[in-house]
């Protein structure tokens, strides 16, 4: 039996002011976030550089009870797997696309004690993560191209979130949506875990109540990174 699905909201702070970094993720965390949604950039995989490891060291000792998540936009993810263990990650999401052997990233983070992630950039076909979804908790659908704050939302991705979620009702899935983005495209993957990419400077709320949901307890933390993972249905349905 499929588990009950609720809508997680998980900022993302790539458009924060680093120099208050903390006061900003406290804010986010404050009004209700149910994760953080950190991302990595290492000016190879992608054109821009954000930070490391030693940053979100430091804003994980002031913030400790609030799920972190990397976003890996790196060439190289297996050499910053215990780098990004030891500073208190939870979950850690690597590009397919980046990896010359996923199977082997994955294995490596679940050793290091973290969730495993697995993003796709907007071009590459849905159906890779069939021959990895049993080494994933989540997958990471971009609605943008990796690299960049600020881009418009591709809505067409939101087809590889609704395959997913028919395909593998157990798996964790997210997709980046805006704030302003209907809460029509949430209904059509049947409440996929979100990310915001909020202005910052104007701190987002929302109600536990709302169309939205959310639920904290149910979507782990550090002391519960290792969990089952999904497996797939006998039967693929096509992507249409």
């Amino acid at each position: 039996m499929a588990k009950k699905l609720t809508a997680k909201i998980g900022p993302s702070i790539l458009n924060a002011d680093l120099s208050i970094l903390y006061e900003e993720s406290a804010k986010l965390v404050t009004n209700g976030a149910d994760y953080l949604h950190l991302d990595v950039m290492d000016g190879n995989f992608v054109p821009n550089m954000t930070f490391g490891h030693p940053v979100v060291k430091c804003l994980r000792r002031k913030i400790k009870d609030v799920v972190f998540e990397t976003h890996m936009m790196v060439t190289k993810p297996d050499q910053w797997i215990e780098p990004m263990a030891d500073a208190g990650v939870d979950r850690y999401v690597f590009h397919v696309e980046s990896a010359d052997d996923v199977k082997v990233v994955c294995r490596k983070i679940k050793e290091a004690g973290m969730k495993v992630g697995v993003a796709l950039k907007p071009g590459t076909p849905v159906d890779v993560v069939i021959e990895y979804v049993d080494l994933a908790d989540m997958v990471l659908v971009m609605t943008v191209e990796p690299g960049f704050g600020g881009q418009k939302f591709m809505e067409s991705q939101m087809t590889k979130v609704k395959w997913l979620r028919e395909n593998y009702p157990d798996l964790d899935i997210e997709g980046t949506i805006f704030f302003l983005i209907s809460a029509r495209l949430i209904r059509i993957a049947s409440s996929v875990l979100i990310v915001l990419d909020p202005c910052l400077g104007q701190v987002l709320t929302y109600s536990p109540k709302s169309s939205l949901g959310s639920s904290k307890s149910s979507f782990g933390s550090a002391s519960s990174a290792a969990s089952s993972p999904a497996s797939p249905p006998k039967t693929i349905k096509p992507l249409l």
